[in-house]
């Protein structure tokens, strides 16, 4: 595989519009001066900004592996994989991580095209709730780089402008988290005015999806009154917003179904077999998790353990759509213990359907949904758990998302079965954090629970660890360690993280 170069902060914040499947012309790397001159304009900045996104600097690969393999969920597969993801996976990862050095540059990347856009629907001329809706747009681009930024590394450099001069950031100081979530809520709340209720894809950034980011944010904070209060508007709002439950839960991860789906609230969308100058398009991330190779005999990545398999109920539709435990070759369908490689199952979302794609399943068209309803519904179950203990309101959330989960393909199941009220608080918190490890496997939501929650110490060494590193420290390894390519060039940008 190429390897990205390794750019600086200081050399990519210009920002570096690129092309996703909203707009298939490239816009190639501009200064704002003089470019916006109408709403187009600012949209190709935004798209520029979703294209990053959709590229293997970031969510094709280096961004999401990493996310993936810092929870309790996967392991490391493919013993010849480079040490950088081993070193992820296995809480031993420093500040010259082969990851990071990708993923950081990426995202700053992101955030300029998405500070340009901020800064042209300010100067075009358009009427305000058209320039508002557009400045929302790139605002929430910008929000979740940095959601994705501050909760991976805590204090980080933040800019909320468009710069045309890289001098203006060779001394950049950091920004303190406290800080960094307050431009993300302000950010979020100005997206949840004036974004629009519906968009034309789920790739853009709507009311709901605003306030479905908030509700994380504010549950990531444990400010759990106003995580509820979001996540409770997106419920009350559902039907103008255009959300339910998708009725089989194999639907949500087939790529030639995705794009008609009510579920989803925001996504990254692929192109499908088409790759920008800058890696955007090229989704690797189905050959990283399913099963691959020429044989298509276990040579994944990243691999769930055997306790994440054992331990989930066989009676439980999801699991049979999250897993593939067997493959076929010739005719003859061969089990994982019968693998060449790696014999353990391997995850099957994103291998199993992936819509256009080659033939290992890379440069796909697959929808990686950020939110979908059924977080939401969680999420407002777990707050509002927190606020006020379990009710009849609350545990109706949790059986919504446990009835779907019976319809195994139209043939409905008595598994798993309804909650039933009498749980304590302490009791329905651990069932809801459970339910998320499962309804949301492999999505890359459980590393986020794990640390809000400071489980780390429990899932990684406790008795019943489903992926065993009695290495990991809570004093460290809640953080990754800054790039010191960075460091080096700005000594501003220090203290490194604790531990590191």
């Amino acid at each position: 595989m190429k390897h990205l170069k390794i750019f600086s902060l200081l050399l990519i914040v210009l920002g570096i519009f690129a092309c996703t499947d909203l707009q298939e012309d490239p816009v190639g790397e501009l200064a704002p001066d003089g470019f916006f001159k109408k709403t187009g304009d600012v949209e190709a900045a935004i798209f520029g900004a979703y294209g990053r996104m959709a590229s293997e600097g970031y969510w094709g690969r280096k961004q999401s592996l990493t996310i993936m393999l810092l929870s309790d969920m996967v392991d490391i597969g493919d013993p010849g994989t480079p040490s950088r993801r081993k070193q992820i996976n296995s809480f031993t990862s420093d500040a010259f991580s082969g990851m990071v050095s990708s993923f950081w540059p990426r995202s700053y990347d992101i955030i300029s095209a998405a500070n340009n856009a901020i800064y042209g629907a300010e100067v075009i001329e358009a009427d305000e709730d058209v320039k508002n809706a557009l400045k929302a747009e790139a605002m929430f681009a910008r929000s979740f780089i940095y959601f994705n930024l501050v909760r991976l590394f805590g204090d980080i450099p933040y800019i909320g402008e468009s710069i045309s001069d890289p001098e203006a950031v060779a001394d950049l100081l950091k920004t303190s988290a406290a800080d960094v979530y307050g431009y993300i809520i302000a950010d979020l709340e100005f997206g949840k005015q004036h974004l629009p209720m519906t968009q034309n894809a789920r790739a853009r950034a709507s009311a709901g999806a605003a306030a479905t980011m908030l509700a994380d944010v504010y549950l990531t904070l444990g400010d759990y009154s106003k995580a509820y209060e979001n996540a409770k508007w997106v419920i009350d709002h559902a039907t103008d917003l255009e959300y339910e439950l998708e009725a089989d839960y194999q639907n949500l991860f087939d790529g030639s179904k995705q794009d008609n789906l009510k579920e989803p609230i925001y996504v990254i969308d692929f192109l499908g077999q088409q790759a920008g100058g800058s890696s955007e398009g090229d989704d690797l991330f189905g050959p990283l998790t399913g099963i691959r190779g020429s044989d298509m005999q276990g040579w994944g990545v990243a691999v769930p353990s055997m306790a994440v398999y054992e331990s989930w109920d066989d009676r439980d539709y999801r699991k049979s759509v999250a897993f593939d435990a067997e493959t076929t070759k010739g005719g003859v369908t061969i089990p994982y213990t019968e693998f060449n490689n790696e014999k353990r199952p391997h995850i099957a979302k994103y291998t199993r359907f992936p819509g256009t794609a080659d033939l290992n399943n890379r440069y796909t068209d697959f929808n990686y949904a950020i939110y979908r309803y059924a977080d939401v519904l969680l999420m407002a179950a777990e707050a509002g758990n927190e606020v006020s203990g379990p009710n009849a309101e609350l545990i109706g959330y949790v059986n919504q998302v446990r009835a779907r989960a019976r319809n195994a393909a139209g043939v409905m199941n008595d598994f798993p079965a309804d909650v039933q009220a009498g749980l304590s608080k302490d009791e329905f918190r651990d069932l809801i954090l459970e339910e998320r490890r499962l309804e949301l496997s492999f999505e890359l939501k459980r590393w986020w629970d794990i640390k809000r929650r400071q489980l780390g110490d429990e899932v990684f060494k406790g008795a019943s660890s489903l992926e065993p590193h009695e290495n990991f420290n809570a004093a460290r390894d809640y953080l990754l360690a800054l790039p010191q390519i960075d460091l080096d060039r700005n000594p501003n940008l220090l203290p490194q993280n604790p531990g590191y």
